[in-house]
């Protein structure tokens, strides 16, 4: 029997041995590469060819759905399952948005990741029975992007720049992370501030630490 080849990415190496030991175990999957940051990753996923990539949500210099979004586009058919510490009901949908077929929280990985992968590889979504049913009552709902409020009004990279902002970080230090200049990062402050009705800087961070420390219901 052919096996399911995966690719992890994740910037902790404990966490990459974890998992291969959860799937080496598996008679019909096998790890066939690793990476800990999207350069390495895009580039082992090219040569490794694999059938599914495990990526955690935050990376060196970016992030697991900037990477989702880049992989769709280079491979279509390829399974992606975003693995994270941050709660779902913030990212979950973030993430299927961007091309990922599933969404798993770490403190859980160990008991759902091997359905996970067998549930993408049959080209269905893996997601909590939680996140399911919110997003059930937003297509019945009617909701859409466009009625969005708070955080979930903000993109992406806003909602990354967002949180880097809420540990601290300034302006220059989010642009050289991300790879941005320090007017495009100040360009993404101030559309932040306008979709959260934030009049100051101060108050910009205020929030930011706040959200950061409550859990997203």
């Amino acid at each position: 029997m052919p096996q399911t080849r995966i690719f992890i990415v994740d910037d902790h190496p404990i966490v990459r041995d974890g998992l291969k030991l959860l799937i080496d175990h598996q008679d019909d999957l096998t790890v066939c590469g690793e990476a800990d940051d999207i350069k390495s990753a895009l580039r082992g996923v090219a040569q490794a060819k694999p059938d599914v990539v495990l990526t955690d949500i935050t990376l060196k210099a970016s992030d697991g759905l900037e990477l989702t979004k880049d992989l769709k586009i280079l491979y279509p058919d390829l399974h992606i399952i975003v693995l994270s510490i941050h709660d779902e009901s913030t990212y979950a949908e973030r993430a299927l948005r961007a091309g990922a077929q599933g969404y798993l929280m770490k403190e859980v990985v160990s008991d759902h990741i091997i359905e996970a992968i067998h549930t993408v590889c049959r080209d269905e979504i893996f997601v909590s029975d939680q996140i399911a049913k919110r997003l059930l009552h937003k297509i019945v709902g009617g909701k859409s992007t466009q009625t969005a409020s708070g955080t979930d009004a903000l993109s992406d990279r806003e909602l990354e720049i967002f949180k880097l902002i809420g540990q601290g970080f300034k302006a220059s230090q989010i642009a050289k992370q991300l790879h941005l200049s320090v007017k495009t990062v100040e360009t993404y402050r101030a559309r932040i501030k306008e979709k959260l009705d934030i009049k100051d800087a101060g108050s910009l961070l205020q929030f930011a630490i706040q959200w950061g420390h409550t859990p997203q219901d």
